[in-house]
């Protein structure tokens, strides 16, 4: 069965699957089986769906119809893969301008973040399959249809899209108060992509630890940290100033 935004019951769930629809996120009822599980389970992995194993009453919250153990949150936008986007940005002679989000989770966040994006000419967004916010309904409206503008790609190893795109000649720099220089101290004149991590555990260590280079972003308040979409709209317009000075 379908609802505004997320489909509930096995079948209902598998057909969605099959038929080539965007999911975001699938919860599966705690100690779900049998032989129609296990061929929708086995769908889920090999599409590589996000899913959590959650109580019944965290199902029964959503819907109290037939749900068979299964809800599937579908996606508002169409996910790309940087694999194919890359490439198509050097095929048209642009100089590439990418942007990470390390597991942010607020809707509106991602969705103010896509518009700032969008305005300022970059050419994806660069997710991970577990961990961040749905992009549902909200976080499209928070973003002023940015989120169908730009490219969003999602992939399930960050690690493994930072070391392509640093082998396709892109500088992968992190946005991090442990950094040494200031964001406006950086020359962004060439293929770039920035990374920004939660509000709360900032970049993760081991990607922070890949990347070319880190900048920080000047505070002089008491607060110790920005809005995630405010810092990354600060480095993204730098970034536009430095390009639109050299262009």
């Amino acid at each position: 069965m379908i609802q505004d935004n997320f489909i509930y019951g096995i079948r209902a769930a598998l057909e969605a699957i099959e038929s080539g629809k965007e999911i975001d996120k699938i919860l599966i009822q705690k100690g779900l089986g049998g032989d129609l599980f296990k061929d929708f389970f086995i769908k889920v992995r090999h599409n590589k769906i996000p899913f959590q194993y959650v109580p019944v009453e965290k199902l029964n919250k959503y819907t109290r119809g037939n749900h068979q153990g299964v809800v599937a949150f579908l996606s508002s936008i169409e996910y790309q893969s940087i694999y194919d986007i890359l490439p198509a940005v050097y095929e048209a002679g642009k100089v590439p301008f990418l942007l990470i989000l390390d597991k942010i989770t607020d809707v509106r966040n991602i969705g103010a973040i896509a518009r700032s994006a969008e305005c300022a000419g970059v050419d994806a967004i660069i997710l991970p399959l577990k961990g961040g916010a749905l992009l549902n309904e909200d976080a499209v409206k928070t973003s002023a249809g940015a989120l169908h503008k730009i490219p969003v790609c999602r992939h399930s190893n960050l690690g493994e899209v930072i070391t392509f795109l640093q082998e396709s000649g892109v500088e992968v720099v992190a946005v991090t108060e442990k950094a040494s220089k200031y964001h406006f101290e950086k020359n962004y004149s060439g293929p770039l992509c920035f990374i920004m991590g939660n509000e709360y555990e900032g970049i993760a260590y081991d990607y922070l630890k890949k990347c070319n280079d880190r900048v920080q972003i000047p505070m002089i308040g008491t607060i110790e940290s920005l809005n995630v979409s405010v810092a990354t709209g600060i480095v993204l317009f730098e970034t536009v100033k430095q390009r639109l000075k050299q262009s």
